[in-house]
């Protein structure tokens, strides 16, 4: 998938385009329903498929009051699009010019000018252009100018129930922990990517090491507690079981600051440090507490690895005779 950063950078030759515009926060399902809406489209005209987001959600600029964190960084949101078999995505710097222009500028100077657009694809709470004037409707008058089509996506909503799939409802889940059926909404596991830092080593000291993620995170981290999941090394290709803990260890009180901590089920001598890994988590298995011993913590954490075991579908280890 090629990115571009500029409508600039879009070569004059590049052909027609199918275009998606939106913020595509998480790239949920909702996103991926509409980017193959779009693939079809361009497969039925010769044209290539382009997502338009930008680098930070408008309401940061025009209402930061009302601005939302973030569920992933611009650049991870990148690589998820990418995964959706996009030809390109052109990320627009949203800042005071680009607000400032109206619908009929921003429709000539970027999905026309710059992608040459057959077809674009939008929900129908779309807004664009200087103080949101711009809608589905305006941009169908807009495409009877410019010789383009719009498709106007209707809202997609989770089988079973009757919620319409959004950024908003995943942000929710996550705050309650439920990373089940926020998977379920994202259409993929709930997920955070980094490079497994040193840490206090406790872990190891009470025979569950784990690999410890930058405190940092910009991505979507579910609340605090204790999970099952998986552990993906991208520096070798492997895929791990996992019990993870996420917040600041309350029975130590010495963390300053939220954690992700992936124990690697019969990893014992898997030595981590320096690989870039994304942690999935699958399961709750409980909230966070602080325990009145080691003993009670020791005792924990098995009881917390053998129920991600079983909901993971990982045999126990045999003892040789």
């Amino acid at each position: 998938m090629i990115v571009f950063r500029d409508p600039a950078d879009v070569p004059a030759d590049f052909g027609r385009t199918v275009a998606a515009i939106g913020k595509f926060d998480g790239v949920h399902s909702g996103h991926r329903a509409v980017f193959r809406r779009a693939q079809l489209d361009a497969a039925r005209i010769g044209a290539k498929t382009v997502a338009v987001t930008f680098d930070r959600n408008p309401l940061s600029v025009l209402r930061p009051d009302r601005c939302p964190d973030d569920l992933v960084s611009v650049e991870r949101k990148i690589e998820l699009l990418s995964e959706c078999g996009l030809d390109a995505v052109l990320v627009l710097t949203f800042d005071e010019e680009l607000a400032a222009r109206t619908a009929e500028e921003f429709v000539a100077s970027i999905l026309v000018g710059a992608l040459h657009v057959a077809t674009v694809l939008v929900g129908r709470d779309f807004r664009f252009g200087r103080g949101g004037s711009g809608t589905p409707a305006l941009l169908a008058q807009l495409g009877e100018r410019f010789d383009f089509t719009v498709d106007e996506i209707e809202d997609v909503f989770l089988a079973g129930t009757d919620r319409r799939v959004s950024s908003s409802w995943v942000r929710e889940l996550l705050a309650a922990g439920d990373v089940t059926l926020a998977g379920a909404v994202l259409g993929r596991p709930v997920s955070v990517r980094g490079e497994v830092v040193h840490g206090l080593k406790r872990g190891r000291e009470l025979g569950f090491p784990t690999a410890n993620l930058p405190a940092l995170l910009d991505e979507m981290v579910p609340a605090d507690g204790v999970y099952a999941g998986r552990l993906v090394d991208h520096t070798t290709g492997e895929t791990h079981p996992a019990a993870i803990s996420v917040g600041t260890n309350p029975t130590f009180d010495d963390v300053p600051q939220r954690q992700v901590e992936a124990h690697v089920i019969d990893g014992a001598g898997l030595d981590l440090y320096g690989h870039d890994v994304t942690v999935e988590f699958t399961h709750r298995l409980r909230g966070m507490v602080a325990f009145d011993s080691m003993e009670a913590l020791i005792a924990g954490i098995a009881s917390d690895v053998a129920q991600a075991r079983d909901l993971l579908g990982v045999p126990p280890v045999l003892e040789r005779p």
